[in-house]
C-alpha cells in the first residue's frame, strides 16, 4: 500500500488548525498537530478528531523541539498557523507576540532547512501587514503598513518565508489570508463576541453587549473555505504568495445588524459602545484582491457574507441552549 503524506500543522488546536486537519484527512493524509507542554489542552475544535490524528509536542520557542519533529516524522508539508494572533493582546504582551509570530516562523524555517530542504513549508501570512493601507482593495503589490506589534509580527514572519525561498531555494509560500471566521473562532475575536452574545440575549440570558469601533471595515470569509487554498498553495509546481480573501469589505456594524437580523432582534436595542475596546491604532478598511488565488489556484470562496454571519449565530444560539439544557 502506498505511504500515506505526512503534515505537520502548528496551531491544530485553532480555528484555521482544526479545519485544515479536518481537510488533510479529507485528502488522504497522515496529520500531525503541533502542540505546546500545558497543564490544560484546549481540546474543542479537534476533539473529534483526536482518534485519527497525532499529536505531538513541541514549541515555536524551542527549535530544537521543532528539529526533533521534523526527523522523526518526516512530513511532506509544514503548515505553521500557530502565532499569538489576538491583535489587541499584542499591543498588552508585544515581546511575546514578537518571540512567538515572528522569531517562531525564523526557527521553523531553519528547521526545515536544517533537516529536510524539500519539506514544503506554508506559513499564515494576515492582511494586518497592510494596516494602513494607502488602497481598497489591497494587491501583492500594495505597500505594507502594519498598525499593530501582531500586524508587524507577521510582516517579519511574511518577510522570513520570501527570503528562505529566494535564499536557501525552500518551497515556501506565505498565504496572506484576510478576516477569516466560523463558528470556531475564538470568543475573544469580535465576529464571536458578537454571535455569542446574540445567542445570549436571544435566549433571554443577557440584556446587552459591549462594542468598540463600528466603524472599521474588514473582508470577511470562511476559515473552513479558507485552508483550501492553504492546501492548494503546496500542490504547485513552483512556490508563489496568495491573497485569499472575498474581496468584499463590511464594517463591524454590518456584521451586528445581520447577526442580530438572524435572530430577529433589532440590534440598536442592545449594543452600547465603550472607547476601551477601540485599539490604539486603528485599521479602518481591509479589503483584498484574490484574483490571483482564482487564476492559479482555481480557489473561490463558497460562503457568502450573509451565510458566515447565519452560520455563526446559528451554531452560537444551538450551542448556549445546549449548555442550558445541561445545567
Amino acid at each position: 500500500m502506498k505511504n500515506k503524506r505526512k503534515a505537520i500543522v502548528t496551531g491544530i488546536t485553532g480555528q484555521d488548525g482544526s479545519y485544515l486537519a479536518e481537510f488533510l484527512l479529507s485528502q488522504g493524509y497522515e496529520v500531525y498537530g503541533v502542540m505546546r507542554r500545558s497543564s490544560t489542552q484546549p481540546f474543542e475544535r479537534i476533539e473529534h478528531l483526536i482518534p485519527r490524528i497525532h499529536l505531538v509536542e513541541a514549541d515555536l520557542l524551542d527549535q530544537l523541539s521543532l528539529i526533533r519533529i521534523l526527523k522523526t516524522i518526516k512530513p511532506r508539508e509544514v503548515y505553521n498557523l500557530a502565532s499569538q494572533s489576538f491583535v489587541p493582546t499584542s499591543f498588552t504582551e508585544p515581546v511575546l507576540t514578537g518571540e512567538v509570530t515572528a522569531l517562531g516562523v525564523t526557527r521553523m524555517l531553519e528547521a526545515v532547512r536544517l533537516v529536510d530542504p524539500k519539506i514544503r513549508f506554508y506559513q499564515a501570512s494576515s492582511s494586518e501587514m497592510y494596516g494602513l493601507a494607502p488602497r481598497s482593495p489591497q494587491t501583492l503589490n500594495t505597500p505594507f503598513y502594519p498598525r499593530s506589534p501582531y500586524g508587524i509580527a507577521k510582516l517579519y514572519g511574511h518577510w522570513m518565508t520570501v527570503n528562505y525561498r529566494e535564499g536557501y531555494k525552500l518551497f515556501a509560500v506565505s498565504g496572506i489570508l484576510f478576516n477569516h471566521e466560523s463558528p470556531r473562532r475564538g470568543i475573544e475575536f469580535v465576529t464571536r463576541k458578537i454571535t455569542d452574545a446574540v445567542a445570549r440575549i436571544k435566549l433571554g440570558l443577557w440584556d446587552s453587549v459591549t462594542l468598540g469601533n463600528l466603524h472599521a471595515k474588514r473582508d470577511w470569509g470562511f476559515a473552513g473555505d479558507y485552508v483550501k487554498a492553504m492546501w492548494k498553495m503546496l500542490q504547485l509546481k513552483k512556490p508563489e504568495d496568495f491573497i485569499v480573501a472575498t474581496g468584499e469589505s463590511h464594517s463591524v456594524e454590518d456584521f451586528v445588524k445581520e447577526a442580530f437580523l438572524c435572530a430577529g432582534l433589532s440590534w440598536k436595542k442592545y449594543v452600547e459602545i465603550d472607547p476601551r475596546f477601540y485599539r490604539p491604532a486603528e485599521v479602518h478598511t481591509l479589503c483584498g484582491d484574490a484574483a490571483k488565488a482564482r487564476r492559479i489556484l482555481k480557489w473561490k470562496p463558497e460562503v457568502n457574507f450573509k451565510g458566515l454571519v447565519r452560520l455563526m449565530v446559528e451554531a452560537d444560539i444551538e450551542r448556549v441552549s445546549r449548555q442550558l439544557r445541561v445545567s
